[in-house]
């Protein structure tokens, strides 16, 4: 996100640095420190979105009466030497830290330095099919999203203010930027309900332009006021009536107070969070600028104090540091992303690396580029060359260090791999399925009957012994998601001849349709194996139904989950449970199977690789050979007692 420094006078407005402090923090903790309470910290986007729309639309608007026009180079010069120096920063070391850690790491590297680049970071993941809140690829600059929405607020703002200026009255120009505001919320919403990818409709600058607009029409009804207290050059403490300051100060501290208790909230994935949790929280911003901005007010200084004043003057590269740094050190420690889970000492890592970077960057860079201007601080560099023998040596580990980041920078991008190790193991899975010869199952397969006790000769008595036979591949439908589809190589190994038929992305809500369009082609084998825990909770109905489908006939072989997400072990529980209330339902312990072998699953944790799906395999053989041996055991019971019938044993039948 970015911060506007503007010089110390009325001209720097009360309470925008507390609230871009408050802002970054919300979403820094979000990140680093996934398990906390703060569920909600995404909406800290939303506040530096108003508060940039309301910013540099004041700063147009100021220029606007003051000259009679927008002076579009210099405004865009400005944003450039704020924006690019960090930014450049952050992408060669990242990049370059990327390039020494290697793996998943690197995925899409290319294309997100393209992003960042152009300021079309949103766009360009969309593109992609990337997504926000549920990535399994370390997505190493996956925060620049917002970043490249407000650039592009920057871009084509200062062009269509002039058309909204045509409007003559202050509320008419507020109005017209409303509507569009609105007009944004309900689109977003709409595609949220219509089933659209949430991560669309959160990333993409028609549907999230809301809270930058709702900055705009914030300044334009705010003109008149702020340019009055500005002609005054006067102080909160010489105008601020009693009256005000109480008003004010209750107002901004109950705007902050609901923005924290949003944040404390969960995402929905529906139309409640987006847009209503996070156009609450847009309102709410909005209240906040005005409660500190307003002439008179004391929440505006009170929210700008020390530290919350340090932490808003380096908010943009705070912003920009975070999420990248946690990328590269839960990648060079654990060899996930942080969607697998991120410990809280490397949370707590992690943020002292960002203070310290966005300090050294503030220090060291964006200020003396922002004061300086590009070519005077490339004018600086060469002086400092034909300088003293100490600002020499500064000049040249400068022009050194840029080098080896530039370059680190392009080997990262060449040795980017197109596709994470997951995404290889799933079209792995998928390449084993389609070079497979699977025999098309007869129509008139039905499942395996108890065999009939062993024919007695003449006058002798043959005891019925447990006889269950080794289950082929031809005997069993197997059902699943992405995890079953990365197993199929070793699924075909272990059963030859097994139906496999699994996909990306699926949940129990699909078992049910799937295992009807089978029994209905007399595809249904006698061993039934589903694994569709992984993407989300049980569906208690559609797990009846496929129970249903399947029937007493058949043995239902269910596989339970492992991932790093946090409805896992409520699936693990259920399907125990399940299992244990509907007889010929076993349970296939895929999860206790690879726990111990993490180091055979891709980066994401989830989806196993070559060995992994050996192991995938061999969980679901056990679960068949105990349900093998259920049945072999049952069907003994029946000819003992019909041996009994016949013979009138007296024999005991083992318990």
């Amino acid at each position: 996100m970015t911060s506007h420094t503007l010089p110390r006078s009325p001209a720097r407005y009360a309470g925008l640095d507390g609230m871009r402090a408050i802002a970054v923090t919300l979403v820094v903790i979000y990140h680093l420190f996934p398990a906390s309470v703060v569920q909600g910290g995404f909406i800290g986007v939303d506040v530096f979105f108003v508060i940039s729309g309301f910013l540099i639309t004041t700063l147009l608007l100021r220029e606007h009466t003051a000259t009679g026009r927008i002076g579009l180079r210099g405004f865009w010069q400005r944003r450039a030497r704020r924006l690019i120096p960090a930014l450049a920063a952050v992408v060669t070391v990242c990049a370059t830290g990327a390039w020494l850690v290697g793996g998943d790491v690197l995925v899409r590297l290319g294309e997100q330095v393209l992003g960042a680049a152009t300021f079309s970071y949103n766009w360009v993941s969309i593109a992609e099919g990337t997504g926000y809140f549920s990535a399994a690829t370390p997505e190493l600059f996956r925060n620049f999203w917002s970043l490249a929405v407000e650039e592009q607020f920057y871009l084509l703002w200062p062009l269509l203010l002039p058309l909204f200026l045509l409007l003559p009255r202050a509320w008419g120009r507020a109005a017209a930027v409303l509507a569009l505001a609105a007009a944004s919320a309900v689109w977003m919403g709409v595609m949220v309900s219509s089933g659209t990818d949430v991560t669309r409709a959160y990333f993409g600058t028609d549907t999230h332009a809301f809270g930058i607009l709702l900055g705009i029409a914030l300044a334009f009804l705010l003109e008149r006021m702020l340019a009055r207290a500005r002609q005054a050059d006067s102080t909160p403490a010489a105008t601020g009536s009693r009256r005000v300051r109480i008003a004010t100060g209750l107002t901004g501290g109950v705007a902050l107070a609901g923005l924290v208790a949003l944040a404390l909230l969960p995402p929905t994935f529906t139309a409640v969070t987006f847009p209503g949790t996070i156009a609450a929280a847009s309102i709410l911003s909005g209240i906040a600028i005005v409660a500190g901005v307003w002439p008179g007010s004391t929440f505006g200084p009170v929210i700008d104090g020390q530290p919350l004043r340090w932490i808003g003057d380096r908010s943009y590269g705070i912003y920009l540091w975070h999420w990248p740094l946690l990328v590269l050190l839960v990648a060079g420690i654990q060899r996930t992303s942080p969607d697998a889970g991120v410990p809280e000492w490397i949370g707590g890592v992690a943020l002292g690396l960002t203070l310290a970077t966005a300090e050294l960057s503030y220090r060291v860079l964006e200020t003396p580029v922002r004061r300086y201007g590009f070519r005077g601080s490339l004018a600086r560099i060469s002086a400092r060359l034909l300088g003293s023998p100490a600002a020499r040596v500064r000049a040249i580990a400068s022009v050194a260090a840029t080098v080896l980041l530039v370059g680190g920078t392009s080997a990262a991008i060449a040795a980017a791999p197109d596709v994470s190790s997951a995404q290889s193991a799933v079209q792995a899975g998928r390449e084993a399925l389609d070079a497979a010869v699977n025999p098309a199952p007869a129509a008139s397969a039905v499942p395996a009957q108890p065999q009939a006790p062993p024919a007695a000769t003449s006058g002798q008595r043959v005891l019925p012994t447990p006889s269950p036979t080794p289950v082929a591949g031809d005997e069993i439908t197997a059902v699943g998601d992405s995890v079953m589809l990365a197993s199929a190589a070793g699924l075909l190994e272990r059963f030859p001849g097994i139906t496999v038929d699994a996909a990306v992305s699926r949940s129990t809500w699909a078992g049910p349709g799937i295992l009807q369009a089978l029994s209905d082609s007399g595809q249904l084998r006698s061993y039934v194996v589903v694994a569709l825990g992984t993407n989300g909770p049980l569906n208690a109905e559609a797990m009846e139904q496929m129970a249903q489908i399947v029937g007493p006939d058949r043995t239902l072989v269910l596989v339970n989950a492992f991932a790093p997400r946090d409805w896992i072990p409520g699936v693990n529980a259920d399907l125990a449970v399940f299992a244990a209330s509907h007889p010929g339902v076993f349970v296939a312990d895929w999860s206790a199977a690879i726990a111990g072998h993490t180091d055979l699953l891709a980066g994401d944790q989830i989806h196993p690789g070559d060995a992994g799906a050996r192991v995938f395999a061999d969980t679901v053989a056990t679960a068949v050979a105990q349900a093998e041996q259920a049945r072999a055991d049952a069907a003994y019971q029946v000819e003992m007692r019909a041996y009994r019938r016949l013979h009138h044993s007296e024999v005991r039948v083992p318990e």
